[in-house]
């Protein structure tokens, strides 16, 4: 798909017309959950301050389909297992893709078989990003890439940092008993989810909560998060000034054993 530059423009606060800001999205193939992200984010998008350049959609954890249903599995259960299938399926018959949405509201997708390659890395360069966001994004990215937009690289994140890094933050936050769940948007740097903090908000949680309950409400606030703070950028050109973190509170998570699960279901929370 050949890609050119928007034409449309908006008025900052001094009344000088500005160019929409240029934005490059990075995300996974996840049909149920990080959709509901896009579901949001596309719909309110305001196309006169962000223009989205392209939107990159790679393989749920980077690994075959056949492992990522192992590994869901194991971590829902037999029995949340089924009940979450016939939702994936009926998703996937009916082509509620985030690429499908996308192609939908016009926004040209860019593949890749790695973001750190260098046909990717050429491919982003002639796009002329002047932000890169990363929503679930299944790849670290690596210093050349983080280098590539003119402004900066953002990363939206379920877990206040550095306290909840890793996967699955919604998770293990509930797990350990918080009165809500922090949603951060913050700076990539090399090293994962440790970039300083720009914004966040508290998506309450309740005593005995549903684990399909809160992904599905952080994907949808989180989304208007990110469009928040990229309308602050669209109007300086800057990124906003960050929270440096405090890394002797960091801890890493992995993605929960079956064993993490079961400790969640004695809490009283629900998985869907």
């Amino acid at each position: 798909m050949s890609i050119q530059p928007s034409n449309s423009s908006h008025d900052d606060s001094r009344g000088t017309t500005r160019a929409p800001l240029r934005v490059l999205l990075v995300t996974e193939n996840d049909p149920l959950y990080v959709r509901q992200f896009f579901d949001v984010f596309f719909a309110e998008l305001p196309r006169d301050h962000i223009e989205l350049v392209g939107v990159t959609v790679s393989r749920a954890f980077h690994e075959p389909l056949k492992k990522t249903a192992q590994r869901v599995l194991r971590f829902y259960g037999v029995i949340d297992f089924a009940r979450l299938l016939p939702r994936y399926l009926f998703a996937k018959c009916t082509g509620q893709s985030i690429s499908a949405l996308a192609a939908k509201h016009g926004f040209p997708l860019l593949p890749a078989a790695s973001v750190n390659s260098k046909e990717y890395m050429d491919a982003v360069t002639a796009l002329r990003p002047e932000m890169i966001v990363s929503v679930a994004a299944p790849e670290i990215f690596k210093s050349p890439l983080l280098k590539v937009a003119s402004i900066g690289c953002l990363n939206i994140h379920s877990g206040r940092i550095p306290e909840y890094r890793g996967m699955m933050p919604t998770f293990w936050q509930m797990l350990e008993s918080q009165p809500f769940v922090t949603v951060t948007v913050h700076e990539m740097v090399e090293k994962l989810d440790s970039g300083g903090t720009i914004e966040t908000l508290e998506f309450p949680l309740h005593k005995s909560d549903s684990l399909d309950r809160v992904i599905s409400g952080t994907k949808q606030q989180g989304a208007r998060l990110m469009i928040r703070v990229l309308r602050k950028i669209a109007a300086t050109r800057a990124m906003p000034e960050s929270t440096p973190l405090d890394m002797s509170k960091a801890r890493l998570f992995k993605f929960p054993q079956p064993s993490d699960v079961q400790k969640f279901r004695s809490l009283g929370h629900r998985m869907i």
